[in-house]
């Protein structure tokens, strides 16, 4: 099924001439069929004798009347759209149609659940989808009221965004609708919403198990809390933890914001095969129901669960009752919840390092993005959908957070958060734009904004920050025997080709020294606050004092910055990294090597024999995950192909010597065995993951064998043809969830020869039914292994040609004929192994489709520069003499 368009433009020109007072939705939902019936009835004012058109992307339409007048279909109904001339003042609409179901994770997603064939239905509608569901006036700044009246089998759980009325019979319903009736259906009936945007509305039906509670609001009402997911899971719903978290998010959020929570009830709804981490549906908020914990998850994923459903929390403000004009706006959407749920968890929750996780993982995602060519301004020009749909990136969310964590810094906490509640007062279900909230901040704090706007947000890149120590010798010095006569923080832009130059920005941050303790310990002795809006800026207090024994530039990570320290403090950070105190410091040391790695700078040998040398002391669960899966990547995409097979193996050696140096049963110890499973390549170490599958191996270093970990090893397995289908059929009949099938679908595409990766890929492409959650899978297990020892990828079997000749021949197909969503998995997911020859082709690729989707142009720039990149990493890998101590 295509994607379809909508310009800004198009989109001004509607606001202009349209005005919804209701939309009224009836849905009849079996569950059964390729397409669902809608009724709708929507009412608005209009221009006099003006014409616009009303998004849908339909199976078929069966009436459209406009005004008491019945349209010529023929005329009016377009692929995605239903054109409406002669409009009056006053307007009423009626469209009854059949829609999709879909099981891309888009519009109205339809899942069986294999372990009882219950059906499940979800909405999924950010950006342009709910116009796969019922016909709308599909942009942000079209609010009104939805109500919603869904017939579904009676046993069923309907979810919207009003609170679950009682269901009732629903004779009436089919009459009105001169519908056979169908026995064993009931009616839901929800009351309309207050006025919101049509992303933000929300259907969930099907045999869904919930659990409830409730919590009164900083105005005294009392909100209902629900949490929901399919009955097969239920048993692993850890209901107490989430509630416990969502109250706590309340209340933080309602005390920040000054603003009492704006809607009547909050349900949770764990679904399955969802594409992203959650969504901030108005009072109805889906998420993935991997955060339904079936098998032991990491501490790692516990507090990135957290995260996730602060948020979405925090969307009930930002963005659901304040909701910006336009997508290029759409930072104020997800800037903010990104920044306002690590906020929330580091003070109203256990996590309270998360700032040290959001270092971590979300701002080296922020400076991944920044770096590509595809880079933007957090405030994006948005021209159409087609541009924002793959703008939900890196920049929108983390570097935006991170801008806005300066932001804080620059115009004072209280003055923040009392600008925000002026900004929420005037602005309650209604639109903006960056001014308006601009205006509210600058006159809470008395600053000017206008620049430092210009700056952070309306211009793209990221700048360098180095360190330039100068030093004389001094016998009452100390050990080091040095002075420091001058300390400078210099700042450069970051250039990438093709892209403007970034400005010079001003950065509020610290610089701190580190020296080692009484104790044999690297502890900070000083932090000194800088304030640089220049080239260069003069760290005074430092002048007269002992050289330490490590700078930190950005020390605590305050500001958005690539960090380079001086050679001298690298050197010993590195070698010393078990010797920090605390791990913040201890992770942006290692962010600062990989990033050297990453350009190049320095061999990658450097960042794995420093982090395998340390591991053992990083004890921060998503820095470690962060670290294990940095590893990952530098082995298998940094390295060499021909040094890959003895660096995994090494690895493996490396994770069973670290476990028998950790608590058995801790997280280190989890992630460590995660680890070697992972790495694990020579017959010794596939005798031993045999080992650990057999049915009297319960535990391993006081780590469960449980049923996901099961599936990792046999996955291993498989990746080394170590492993035959009757072993996954074995375990496709102890698990048959969906997960396991997912998981089965990864064991078979991962298994090293020439019949299972034509399998694999043949399904991906020519397989238009695939659900979404099985084309991942699948994608994931052909990547797994495809390119050999030698650098050549395994051989298509005939009638397919090589890999990469068929998918390049194939890629701009894809985004004619699939959904946004599957589309986009299938360019990056099976884009060719790096190698010199896929450099070439990819730009000849590009050279010839200069007209191709701008989506899938910029998903294949992008693809590009990461192959460069690697390339030229593993260039100077292979002209680096260093070689690996992992014993040290």
């Amino acid at each position: 099924m295509p994607q379809y368009n909508l310009t800004r433009e198009e989109a001004r020109e509607r606001s202009a001439i349209v005005d919804v007072t209701s939309y009224d939705h009836t849905l009849i939902l079996t569950g059964v069929g390729e397409s669902f019936r809608v009724r709708s009835r929507i009412r608005f004012t209009a221009v006099p004798h003006s014409s616009t058109f009303i998004d849908a992307i339909t199976a078929d339409v069966d009436r459209v009347r406009l005004n008491d007048v019945d349209l010529d279909l023929a005329e009016v109904v377009g692929p995605a759209r239903i054109e409406l001339p002669g409009l009056a003042a006053e307007n009423e609409l009626i469209v009854d149609a059949r829609f999709f179901y879909m099981n891309t994770g888009e519009g109205l997603h339809r899942f069986v659940d294999p372990v009882d064939d219950e059906i499940y239905l979800y909405s999924q509608f950010e950006v342009p989808d709910a116009r796969r569901v019922f016909p709308v006036f599909e942009q942000p700044d079209i609010k009104s009221p939805f109500s919603f009246t869904v017939v579904a089998p009676e046993k069923w759980t309907v979810v919207s965004n009003s609170p679950t009325p009682t269901p009732g019979d629903p004779k009436e319903t089919f009459t009105e609708l001169q519908e056979e009736p169908i026995d064993g259906m009931a009616v839901w009936q929800f009351a309309p919403t207050t006025p919101i945007s049509s992303y933000i509305t929300a259907v969930i039906a099907g045999p869904y198990r919930s659990v409830h509670s409730t919590l009164t609001s900083s105005d005294g009402s009392i909100v209902p809390l629900g949490l929901y997911c399919r009955a097969s899971l239920l048993e692993h719903l850890d209901s107490d933890k989430l509630f416990r978290i969502t109250k706590a998010g309340f209340e933080f959020f309602e005390r920040e914001f000054g603003v009492s929570y704006p809607f009547e009830k909050y349900d949770q709804l764990f679904v399955p095969e969802f594409n992203a981490g959650a969504m901030e549906n108005a009072g109805a908020v889906t998420i993935l129901e991997n955060y339904v914990f079936r098998s032991r998850p990491t501490e790692a994923l516990v507090e990135r669960r957290t995260v996730t459903i602060l948020h979405e929390l925090a969307h009930m403000w930002f963005g659901d009752l304040v909701t910006m004009r336009w997508w290029n706006d759409l930072w104020l959407n997800e800037s903010f919840a990104e920044f306002m749920s690590t906020l929330a968890t580091a003070e109203a929750t256990e996590f309270a390092d998360a700032w040290t996780t959001f270092a971590t993982i979300e701002k080296s995602w922020a400076y991944r993005q920044d770096q590509l060519p595809s880079t933007h301004p957090i405030v994006a020009p948005i021209e159409d959908l087609a541009d924002v749909e793959v703008n939900f990136d890196g920049i929108t969310y983390a570097k935006g957070a991170s801008v806005l964590k300066q932001l804080v810094a620059w115009v004072g906490r209280d003055e923040f958060f009392a600008g925000l509640k002026a900004y929420f007062d005037k602005h309650a279900w209604a639109n903006t734009e960056l001014s308006d909230l601009l205006d509210e901040l600058e006159a809470t704090s008395g600053r000017d904004l206008a620049r430092w706007s210009q700056l952070w947000l309306e211009e793209s890149g990221v700048n360098l920050l180095e360190a330039v120590v100068e030093t004389e010798s001094d016998a009452a010095a100390g050990a080091a025997g040095e002075i420091i006569t001058s300390l400078r923080v210099t700042q450069r832009p970051w250039e990438i080709d093709g892209q403007p130059i970034p400005s010079l920005r001003p950065h509020r941050l610290a610089v701190g020294f580190y020296s080692e303790s009484e104790t044999g310990r690297l502890v900070r002795t000083h932090s000194f606050s800088l304030d640089i809006d220049a080239d260069s800026a003069e760290v005074s207090e430092a002048e007269g004092l002992p050289r330490p024994d490590v700078i930190v530039v950005n020390d605590a990570d305050l500001s958005y910055a690539k960090v380079r320290f001086d050679d001298r403090s690298m050197d010993t950070a590195a070698t010393r990294l078990s010797d920090f105190d605390d791990s913040l410091t201890q992770l942006l040391v290692l962010a600062t090597l990989w990033d050297e790695v990453r350009d190049g700078e320095r061999p990658v040998h450097d960042y794995i024999d420093t982090v395998t040398a340390h591991l053992a002391a990083i004890t921060h669960s998503s820095g470690l995950l962060t670290q294990m899966r940095q590893l990952d990547t530098a082995v298998s995409a940094y390295l060499p192909p021909q040094q890959r097979e003895e660096m995994h193996a090494r690895l493996a050696d490396r994770f069973l010597e670290l476990l028998d140096t950790v608590d058995e049963g801790a997280d280190q110890a989890f992630q460590f065995v995660q680890g070697f499973v992972k790495h694990a390549t020579t017959p010794v170490q596939l005798d031993r993951l045999r080992v650990w599958l057999r049915p009297e191996t319960e535990k391993v270093h006081g780590i469960a064998i449980d049923t996901d970990l099961s599936w990792d090893i046999l996955v291993a397995l498989s990746a080394h043809d170590a492993a035959d289908e009757a072993a996954i059929e074995a375990m496709s009949r102890k698990d048959p969830s969906a997960t396991g099938v997912r998981r089965a679908a990864t064991a078979r595409a991962s298994r090293p020869t020439t019949d299972a990766k034509s399998w694999a890929f043949t399904r991906l492409v020519d397989d238009a039914d695939l659900p979404n959650s099985e084309l991942g899978a699948l994608a994931l297990g052909f990547a797994a292994g495809l390119q050999t020892d030698s650098g050549d990828d395994i051989a298509a079997a005939p009638p397919l040609r090589p890999f990469a000749d068929e998918y390049f021949a194939r890629v701009a197909g894809w985004w004619e004929t699939r959904t946004l969503e599957m589309a986009q998995t299938m360019t990056l997911r099976l884009f060719p192994s790096v190698s010199s020859a896929t450099v070439e082709a990819t730009r000849r690729w590009l050279d010839e489709h200069p007209s191709a989707p701008k989506g899938l142009l910029r998903l294949m720039r992008e693809n590009l520069a990461d192959a460069e990149r690697s390339l030229r990493v593993q260039q100077v890998s292979s002209a680096s003499k260093g070689s690996l101590n992992l014993d040290r």
